[in-house]
């Protein structure tokens, strides 16, 4: 991990740690395209083919059955129940206050517009396996989904080797009310949530996080199916002075970095005396983290600490980077919030670590990463829901409004345009 303390080179070296993964991979789309081809021509058979190819299992039967859903709940111990329940109850509130509203405007002359509101009516959630099971994306991708309305809700999760999804991934599922669950993971499952086969209907959109197959199976489909965004690896950026404690710091770095290699962890402090307690803290700490090599992977290629001259200097390399997770560690936290414009989530001073948001604390952690939080959020209850407008004028308002949209038409050309509004007034 680099220690800077100039602001051109902390800036060149922000940047290449953010466009990490935007480098087009030839090898992968083709891969990927073939996958996504078989799977719209041929379905299951194609799916249980890449299954057994890529995750060594015959996913057959691809679904889990509703009684072993309802058992992996029945199964899991009650403290972990009780979490569950609780993170469920904390997001579900969070995200009722997201529903967007219908709302109608009368005009003058008695024409009215609509702007109307409904849920899609299918949706996947593509949940991870591999390094980790997680239970949270379960509920913080369904919750939302439940809270539009959306009437069915279909889950993917790649099995383990003996095809088997983690228990609490499955009492997840079952908490958030989900009853389809396939064992299928990989771009193979994001083909059959956008195309539909004989086992697993075609959904209108798509959310969850996955590899770099799944991501790119996602900016595929897209357009023919909707999806919540194109995630890359995690990121955490924190914004430190001297008040902050080097322990916190260096756990919260490494709770990024054990996620995965690309996972990029960034300190940005005024204290220099800080910069180098935190990078010997991470290492004391690494050296017996049983997730060592992916945090040592993580740290050396994509962590960074900056010695910035003062709080400005901090406020403005975050907001270039515009990171997904924001930490600000200072004596006055708020006065850091007030000039911060870009972040997908941001965790107020020693009390709130990124772990927090990850779990519990309502707004989603599925969040915009590498710089993308400059122009988009969180995955929400929107993210399953469209908007419909509904125009209805009368006699009066159209001849009151005529001349003006046949001149808008004349202008661009458009005579039928025009014509259409004229003809309806002709004896």
């Amino acid at each position: 991990m680099k220690i800077i303390n100039n602001k051109k080179e902390a800036i060149e070296e922000l940047n290449r740690i953010s466009t990490r993964t935007n480098s087009d991979n030839n090898n992968i789309n083709t891969i990927v395209e073939e996958i996504l081809h078989e799977v719209k021509i041929s379905g299951d058979i194609a799916v249980k083919k890449y299954t057994k190819k890529f995750d060594g299992f015959d996913p057959d039967p691809m679904q889990v059955s509703t009684d072993q859903i309802k058992n992996a709940w029945d199964e899991i111990d009650n403290n972990l129940k009780h979490s569950l329940e609780v993170a469920h109850k904390r997001i579900q509130k969070f995200h009722e206050k997201e529903i967007p509203h219908s709302f109608t405007i009368k005009g003058e002359y008695g024409d009215t517009v609509q702007r109307r509101w409904r849920p899609v009516k299918n949706a996947g959630i593509y949940i991870p396996g591999g390094r980790a099971a997680y239970p949270s994306t379960v509920l913080m991708n369904a919750i939302p989904a439940k809270v539009a309305g959306v009437e069915e809700i279909t889950m993917v999760s790649p099995g383990n080797k003996n095809g088997e999804i983690n228990k609490t991934v499955l009492a997840a599922a079952h908490l958030s009310g989900i009853n389809k669950v396939f064992r299928i993971g990989g771009a193979q499952a994001i083909g059959a949530l956008a195309f539909g086969t004989n086992q697993i209907n075609k959904v209108d959109v798509i959310s969850g996080p996955g590899n770099i197959y799944v991501t790119t199976a996602k900016k595929l489909i897209y357009g023919s199916t909707g999806i919540d965004s194109l995630a890359g690896p995690s990121e955490i950026l924190i914004i430190a002075d001297e008040t902050a404690q080097s322990t916190h710091i260096a756990s919260d770095l490494l709770a990024q970095a054990e996620h995965d290699p690309l996972a990029s962890s960034i300190l940005l402090t005024t204290s220099k005396y800080q910069a180098k307690e935190v990078l010997e803290e991470l290492y004391k700490k690494i050296d017996d983290h049983p997730r060592k090599e992916i945090c040592i992977q993580s740290i050396k290629n994509w962590g960074l600490i900056v010695i910035c001259e003062n709080y400005e200097s901090c406020v403005e390399l975050s907001n270039n980077f515009a990171p997904e997770h924001l930490e600000i560690l200072t004596i006055d936290s708020k006065k850091i919030l007030a000039g911060i414009e870009n972040a997908g989530a941001i965790f107020l001073g020693k009390w709130t670590p990124e772990a927090v948001g990850d779990y519990l604390a309502g707004p989603n952690h599925t969040l915009p990463t590498s710089g993308n939080s400059r122009f988009s959020g969180s995955l929400g209850v929107e993210t399953f829901m469209k908007n419909t407008s509904v125009i209805e004028f009368n006699e009066e308002s159209l001849k009151v409004n005529s001349l003006d949209i046949i001149n808008l038409a004349r202008s661009e050309g458009l005579h039928s345009h025009a014509n259409s509004v004229e003809i309806r007034f002709e004896n």
